[in-house]
């Protein structure tokens, strides 16, 4: 049985698909971009706040 997850700690998905989908025991990601959800912009300053920026709104 698939669980769409949708939080609304990490920002809202732009298209009409959900944050994540567990299915069979895997983690389903889709369109993570370095949105500070906090204030809806996208971090820009180096690959590596950006990365860290996606990582913590999955994290979310």
């Amino acid at each position: 049985m698939n669980k769409v997850i949708n939080t609304k700690n990490a920002p809202a998905p732009i298209g009409p698909y959900s944050q994540a989908v567990i299915a069979n025991g895997f983690l389903f990601l889709s369109g993570q971009v370095a949105i500070n959800p906090e204030n809806g912009e996208i971090v820009e300053s180096s690959v590596a706040e950006e990365t860290h920026q996606v990582m913590r709104n999955i994290k979310s």
